[in-house]
């Protein structure tokens, strides 16, 4: 009977979700979680990162106040339902691209072995090359169920085209397989290519390092700790028998509300500096959140006497 109510009250949750999301916006985000490797429908995992935040809200609320309540409720459901989806198609990019060049050379050593373009694929599939190796099996298995060689392929970058590096290399193959062109040398190109591309991009996070590493310790520990600091001291000026009203509570509120856009806006400045975009600075904000989060309400626990 738990069972069945547990179940009634989730289809009901998701019915009432599909019925206030516009389809469109569903679809777009099916995709977006399918990408990521998540295998659910897109009310359906709403409704788990709503369970989440309501979860994680009502144990802060239960330890702290509303106020940090409400803003575990915000930071629980944005981290489930988009930045972790997002990790996760992130890392699975960074681990295709990563062997992408050995998968090309792969391919090129095979057709020099005089099989077909098709059949070099399949045997590709049999091969170690982590997610890369996943996404070729979906297109082995597209050309077999009938889909040519060709839009199979299409459909392998259209999958990843967040990823530019994965979406240019393909559309160059697809075209040279469409003009005749001598598939084995063009493959040899684009791996050299695509590994001199991801060189450069790790030489480019090599050398932002230090940028990276001065936003992480400003917004991540030195200002929280002030922060709390601060806001412990108010908290004894304003004690009993000091005679000053202060709205602590209030104060401590904005102070942490100022936290959390630091930390956010810092991530994606951490972002554009090492990876070259806003969206890649959705990871780093997710960790200096939470981490300026601990150390602000750390720091606000610190005994301080006068």
């Amino acid at each position: 009977m738990r069972l069945l109510a547990r179940r009634g009250v989730s289809t009901i949750l998701i019915a009432v979700v599909e019925k206030l999301v516009p389809e469109k916006y569903l679809k777009r985000y099916e995709l977006y979680i399918y990408s990521a490797g998540i295998n659910f429908l897109a009310a359906e995992y709403i409704v788990i990162s709503l369970l989440v935040g309501i979860i994680l809200s009502l144990i802060v609320s239960l330890i702290v106040n509303g106020f940090y309540g409400f803003v575990a409720f915000l930071v629980s459901f944005i981290g489930m339902a988009f930045v972790y989806p997002y990790w996760r198609t992130i890392r699975k990019i960074e681990d295709m691209e990563r062997n992408l060049p050995d998968a090309f050379f792969y391919l090129a050593s095979s057709l020099r072995a005089g099989i077909s373009f098709s059949e070099a694929l399949e045997e590709l599939t049999t091969a170690k090359f982590g997610a890369l190796t996943e996404e070729f099996k979906k297109t082995v298995a597209e050309i077999k169920k009938g889909r040519s060689t060709v839009d199979a392929l299409r459909a392998f970058a259209i999958r990843n085209r967040k990823s530019q590096v994965i979406y240019r290399s393909m559309m160059i193959i697809i075209e040279a397989l469409e003009r005749g062109a001598p598939m084995s040398d063009v493959l040899v190109f684009v791996g050299n290519d695509v590994r001199e591309i991801l060189r450069i991009k790790q030489e480019r996070k090599a050398s932002t390092g230090m940028q990276a590493m001065f936003f992480i310790v400003t917004s991540g520990f030195v200002g929280p700790l002030i922060l709390g600091i601060v806001s412990k001291v108010m908290t004894s000026m304003a004690g009993a028998g000091t005679g000053v009203n202060i709205p602590v509570q209030s104060i401590m509120n904005i102070l942490f509300l100022f936290v959390i856009v630091q930390a956010f806006v810092s991530g994606l400045g951490i972002g554009v500096i090492r990876e070259g975009s806003y969206s890649s600075g959705l990871k780093y904000a997710a960790l200096l959140i939470a981490m300026g989060s601990v150390i602000f309400k750390g720091a606000t626990l610190i005994n301080i006497g006068f």
